[in-house]
């Protein structure tokens, strides 16, 4: 039996963030870079969610047109403040 599963933004970001500090711990990256990395990978994350929401949105609007993409990012945009605070 296979597992189409998903993953998640989230489930994403922490694999990658326990890969980025597997790369500080063996001196791959210096303390920089592990934080310059970890910035990325969180706003990579926070667009892979936004496109999480606007999907599911979608589907259960039940409508495939530019009207429900509008209104999918204007609920995004409502709902999580769509700005690039951090």
């Amino acid at each position: 039996m296979t597992n189409n599963k998903q993953q998640t933004a989230v489930e994403w970001l922490h694999d990658e963030l326990f890969k980025s500090f597997e790369k500080f711990h063996t001196i791959q990256f210096t303390m920089k870079e592990y934080q310059a990395n970890n910035v990325k990978l969180y706003l990579q994350a926070k667009e892979m969610h936004k496109e999480e929401i606007t999907q599911a949105w979608k589907k259960g609007d039940g409508q495939f047109d530019k009207v429900s993409d509008k209104m999918s990012l204007e609920y995004y945009e409502k709902t999580y403040g769509g700005n690039n605070e951090q």
